[in-house]
């Protein structure tokens, strides 16, 4: 018997493992016999390095994310973004394999962004529509339906979110926190069974932060988020701490924060 650890660093927290009946094979040999597991976000000794140079944004690791709420915290710069991208295809691997559900996302992106939303920290780099109204009709294009009926469903979008009352003003005129709930109202609208939000909170006040989270916490969708605030890190099912490019704690969320104070507290002064 033989497990396959779900995070390669060594300072991680109980590695999450699976058996296998064959004796040690090499890591290419277990990838060809395995077949990426199904209902899960799962990484195969996936990694980002920067061309020319050679920059290491994100070192190779192995993970499987089946949880419905899993947070990632870590310090600017610590790869937490490149991991977010790498799960919807927004960026690949330039070594290893990403996959959603068992598609590739080098080889079944189109499949991958159906089912995976993502929302980036600041809502006006994808609210780009004059109004709210025409960015969740925009986003409902992927379903071929007919302009009559991208309306109607806008409609009804807007108002599951509360927003309905803003379906036609500007995304300028709008608070921040109206911005970001526009656009999870946008991603969610074609319902994909994924969201990954990159610091979803950072640019609210304390107001419509909490307005945010309780919106998260109320979806169906598996969430992965980033996130500086530890509260709503706190929040999670099981949380990733990155330093470094690396995941140097894996397990649940008041462990994880625990371990990222005492990794903050360590650090040199004007350190990351």
């Amino acid at each position: 018997m033989w497990c396959i650890c779900r995070a390669t660093s060594s300072r991680t927290s109980s590695p999450r493992c699976w058996p296998s009946r064959s004796t040690e094979p090499s890591r290419d040999c277990w990838q060809r016999s395995h077949p990426f597991v199904p209902e899960s976000i799962e990484f195969r000794a996936a990694g980002v390095r920067t061309h020319p140079e050679g920059r290491t944004l994100l070192e190779p690791l192995d993970l499987l994310l089946a949880e419905r709420r899993i947070s990632v915290i870590g310090a600017n710069g610590s790869g937490k973004s490149t991991l977010l991208r790498l799960i919807n295809g927004l960026l690949l691997p330039t070594e290893g394999t990403v996959a959603v559900h068992g598609n590739d996302t080098r080889t079944m992106g189109r499949t991958v962004r159906r089912s995976v939303g993502f929302v980036f920290t600041d809502p006006l780099s994808q609210l780009v529509m004059p109004t709210g109204r025409e960015d969740v009709e925009l986003s409902l294009r992927t379903l071929r339906l007919s302009s009559g009926d991208r309306r109607s469903r806008a409609g009804e979008v807007l108002r599951r979110f509360g927003i309905d009352h803003l379906a036609d003003r500007s995304s300028y005129d709008l608070s921040g926190g109206e911005r970001q709930i526009l656009a999870l109202a946008v991603v969610l609208a074609t319902e994909p069974r994924i969201l990954v939000a990159d610091e979803p909170t950072t640019l609210l006040d304390l107001r419509n932060d909490a307005r945010v989270r309780s919106l998260i916490a109320g979806l169906d969708q598996q969430v992965v988020f980033t996130t500086h605030n530890l509260d709503f890190a706190l929040e999670s099912d099981r949380t990733l701490v990155l330093d470094a490019g690396r995941i140097v704690f894996d397990g649940p969320a008041d462990d994880a924060v625990a371990h990222y104070r005492q990794l903050c507290s360590c650090a040199p002064l004007g350190g990351p």
